[in-house]
This record gives C-alpha cells, sequence and structure tokens, in this order.
C-alpha cells in the first residue's frame, strides 16, 4: 500500500473556522459572485467546481452542490446527477490540460472519514502522475505546485467553458 504524505495542508488543519452558524465556506463561496477570488472554474444548476485551496496536487479540484447537505443521501436525483455531470466535464479539463496518468475521485462524508468540511458535502478530483510524489513534502515540508492556482483556473474556466460532456 503506498502512503500520501500531505504534511502542507496542516495550515489549512489548524487554521481557525468560522462558527457553524454562518453557513459553510462552500455556502458562502456559492452566493458570491467573485469566481476569480474564490477559484471557482464553473458553475451548473445545482452544482460548482472550484480549485482546493490546500491542493493535494496541482489541479486539485472539488465539485460542491450549491445546498449544503452532510450527506449523498440527502442530495436529489437531479442534484447527484450534476454532481456526477460535472465531474465528468472536470476530469475531462483536466485530461486535455494537464494530461495526467490518473486520478483519484472520491469524497469524505463525516469527519471520521476526514471530511474538512463535514457539513456540506463535497467530491474531490485529485489528478495524479507517476511519480508525482517526491522528496519534498518529506523532507522540506514544501509541496512543489508547478503553477499559480489563479492561473490553473483561469486556464480550467476556459477549457470548461467548450465541453459538454
Amino acid at each position: 500500500m503506498e502512503v500520501l504524505h500531505a504534511p502542507w495542508r496542516i495550515r489549512y488543519i489548524l487554521a481557525p473556522k468560522p462558527p457553524a452558524g454562518d453557513g459553510s465556506l462552500f455556502t458562502r463561496i456559492a452566493q458570491s459572485n467573485d469566481d476569480e477570488a474564490n477559484l471557482v472554474v464553473a458553475r451548473d444548476r445545482t452544482c460548482f467546481a472550484l480549485l482546493n485551496r490546500y491542493p493535494y496536487n496541482g489541479g486539485h479540484l472539488m465539485v460542491v452542490p450549491y445546498r449544503q447537505v452532510a450527506e449523498l443521501g440527502e442530495l436529489s436525483l437531479e442534484e447527484l446527477t450534476d454532481l456526477m455531470r460535472l465531474t465528468q466535464r472536470c476530469v475531462a479539463a483536466l485530461k486535455r490540460l494537464m494530461n495526467p496518468d490518473g486520478f483519484n475521485i472520491g469524497l469524505n462524508q463525516g469527519r471520521a472519514a476526514g471530511a474538512g468540511i463535514e457539513e456540506h458535502l463535497h467530491l474531490h478530483i485529485v489528478p495524479r502522475w507517476v511519480g508525482d510524489t517526491n522528496f519534498m513534502p518529506v523532507l522540506a515540508d514544501t509541496k512543489v505546485l508547478p503553477e499559480a492556482l489563479s492561473e490553473t483556473a483561469a486556464r480550467l474556466r476556459e477549457v470548461l467553458q467548450t465541453l459538454t460532456v
């Protein structure tokens, strides 16, 4: 079994979190008009996609329903379908833009499963390349991302506008 170490994510884990009554981070992003600042790359009828600000790899996207639900079973059939269709489009865009060798695609439902924002379900899409884990995170506590998140977001927006998977 291979283990993916992500020590750079500790900044997110330890960062102060807003009170639960304010709605989730994803709800605030869903209601915002500033897609560039929030790294939103696509918006559909019932869900949207954005780059993870604390990525495991370059191009790490999340697909999020607008409606705040904690569990997969709480999504309507329309929301579930839209979630998977937007995931398909995002995978196609990442293939075209970054040419990964594979993907980790999944969700963490509940704190015990590793959900960082457990009150708002979201699906992760992590592009992977053969040999993409190297010595930098382990020895230097540094993750090397080859491109600024804002640039990756802009390029993904452009590609996603052309895809109708």
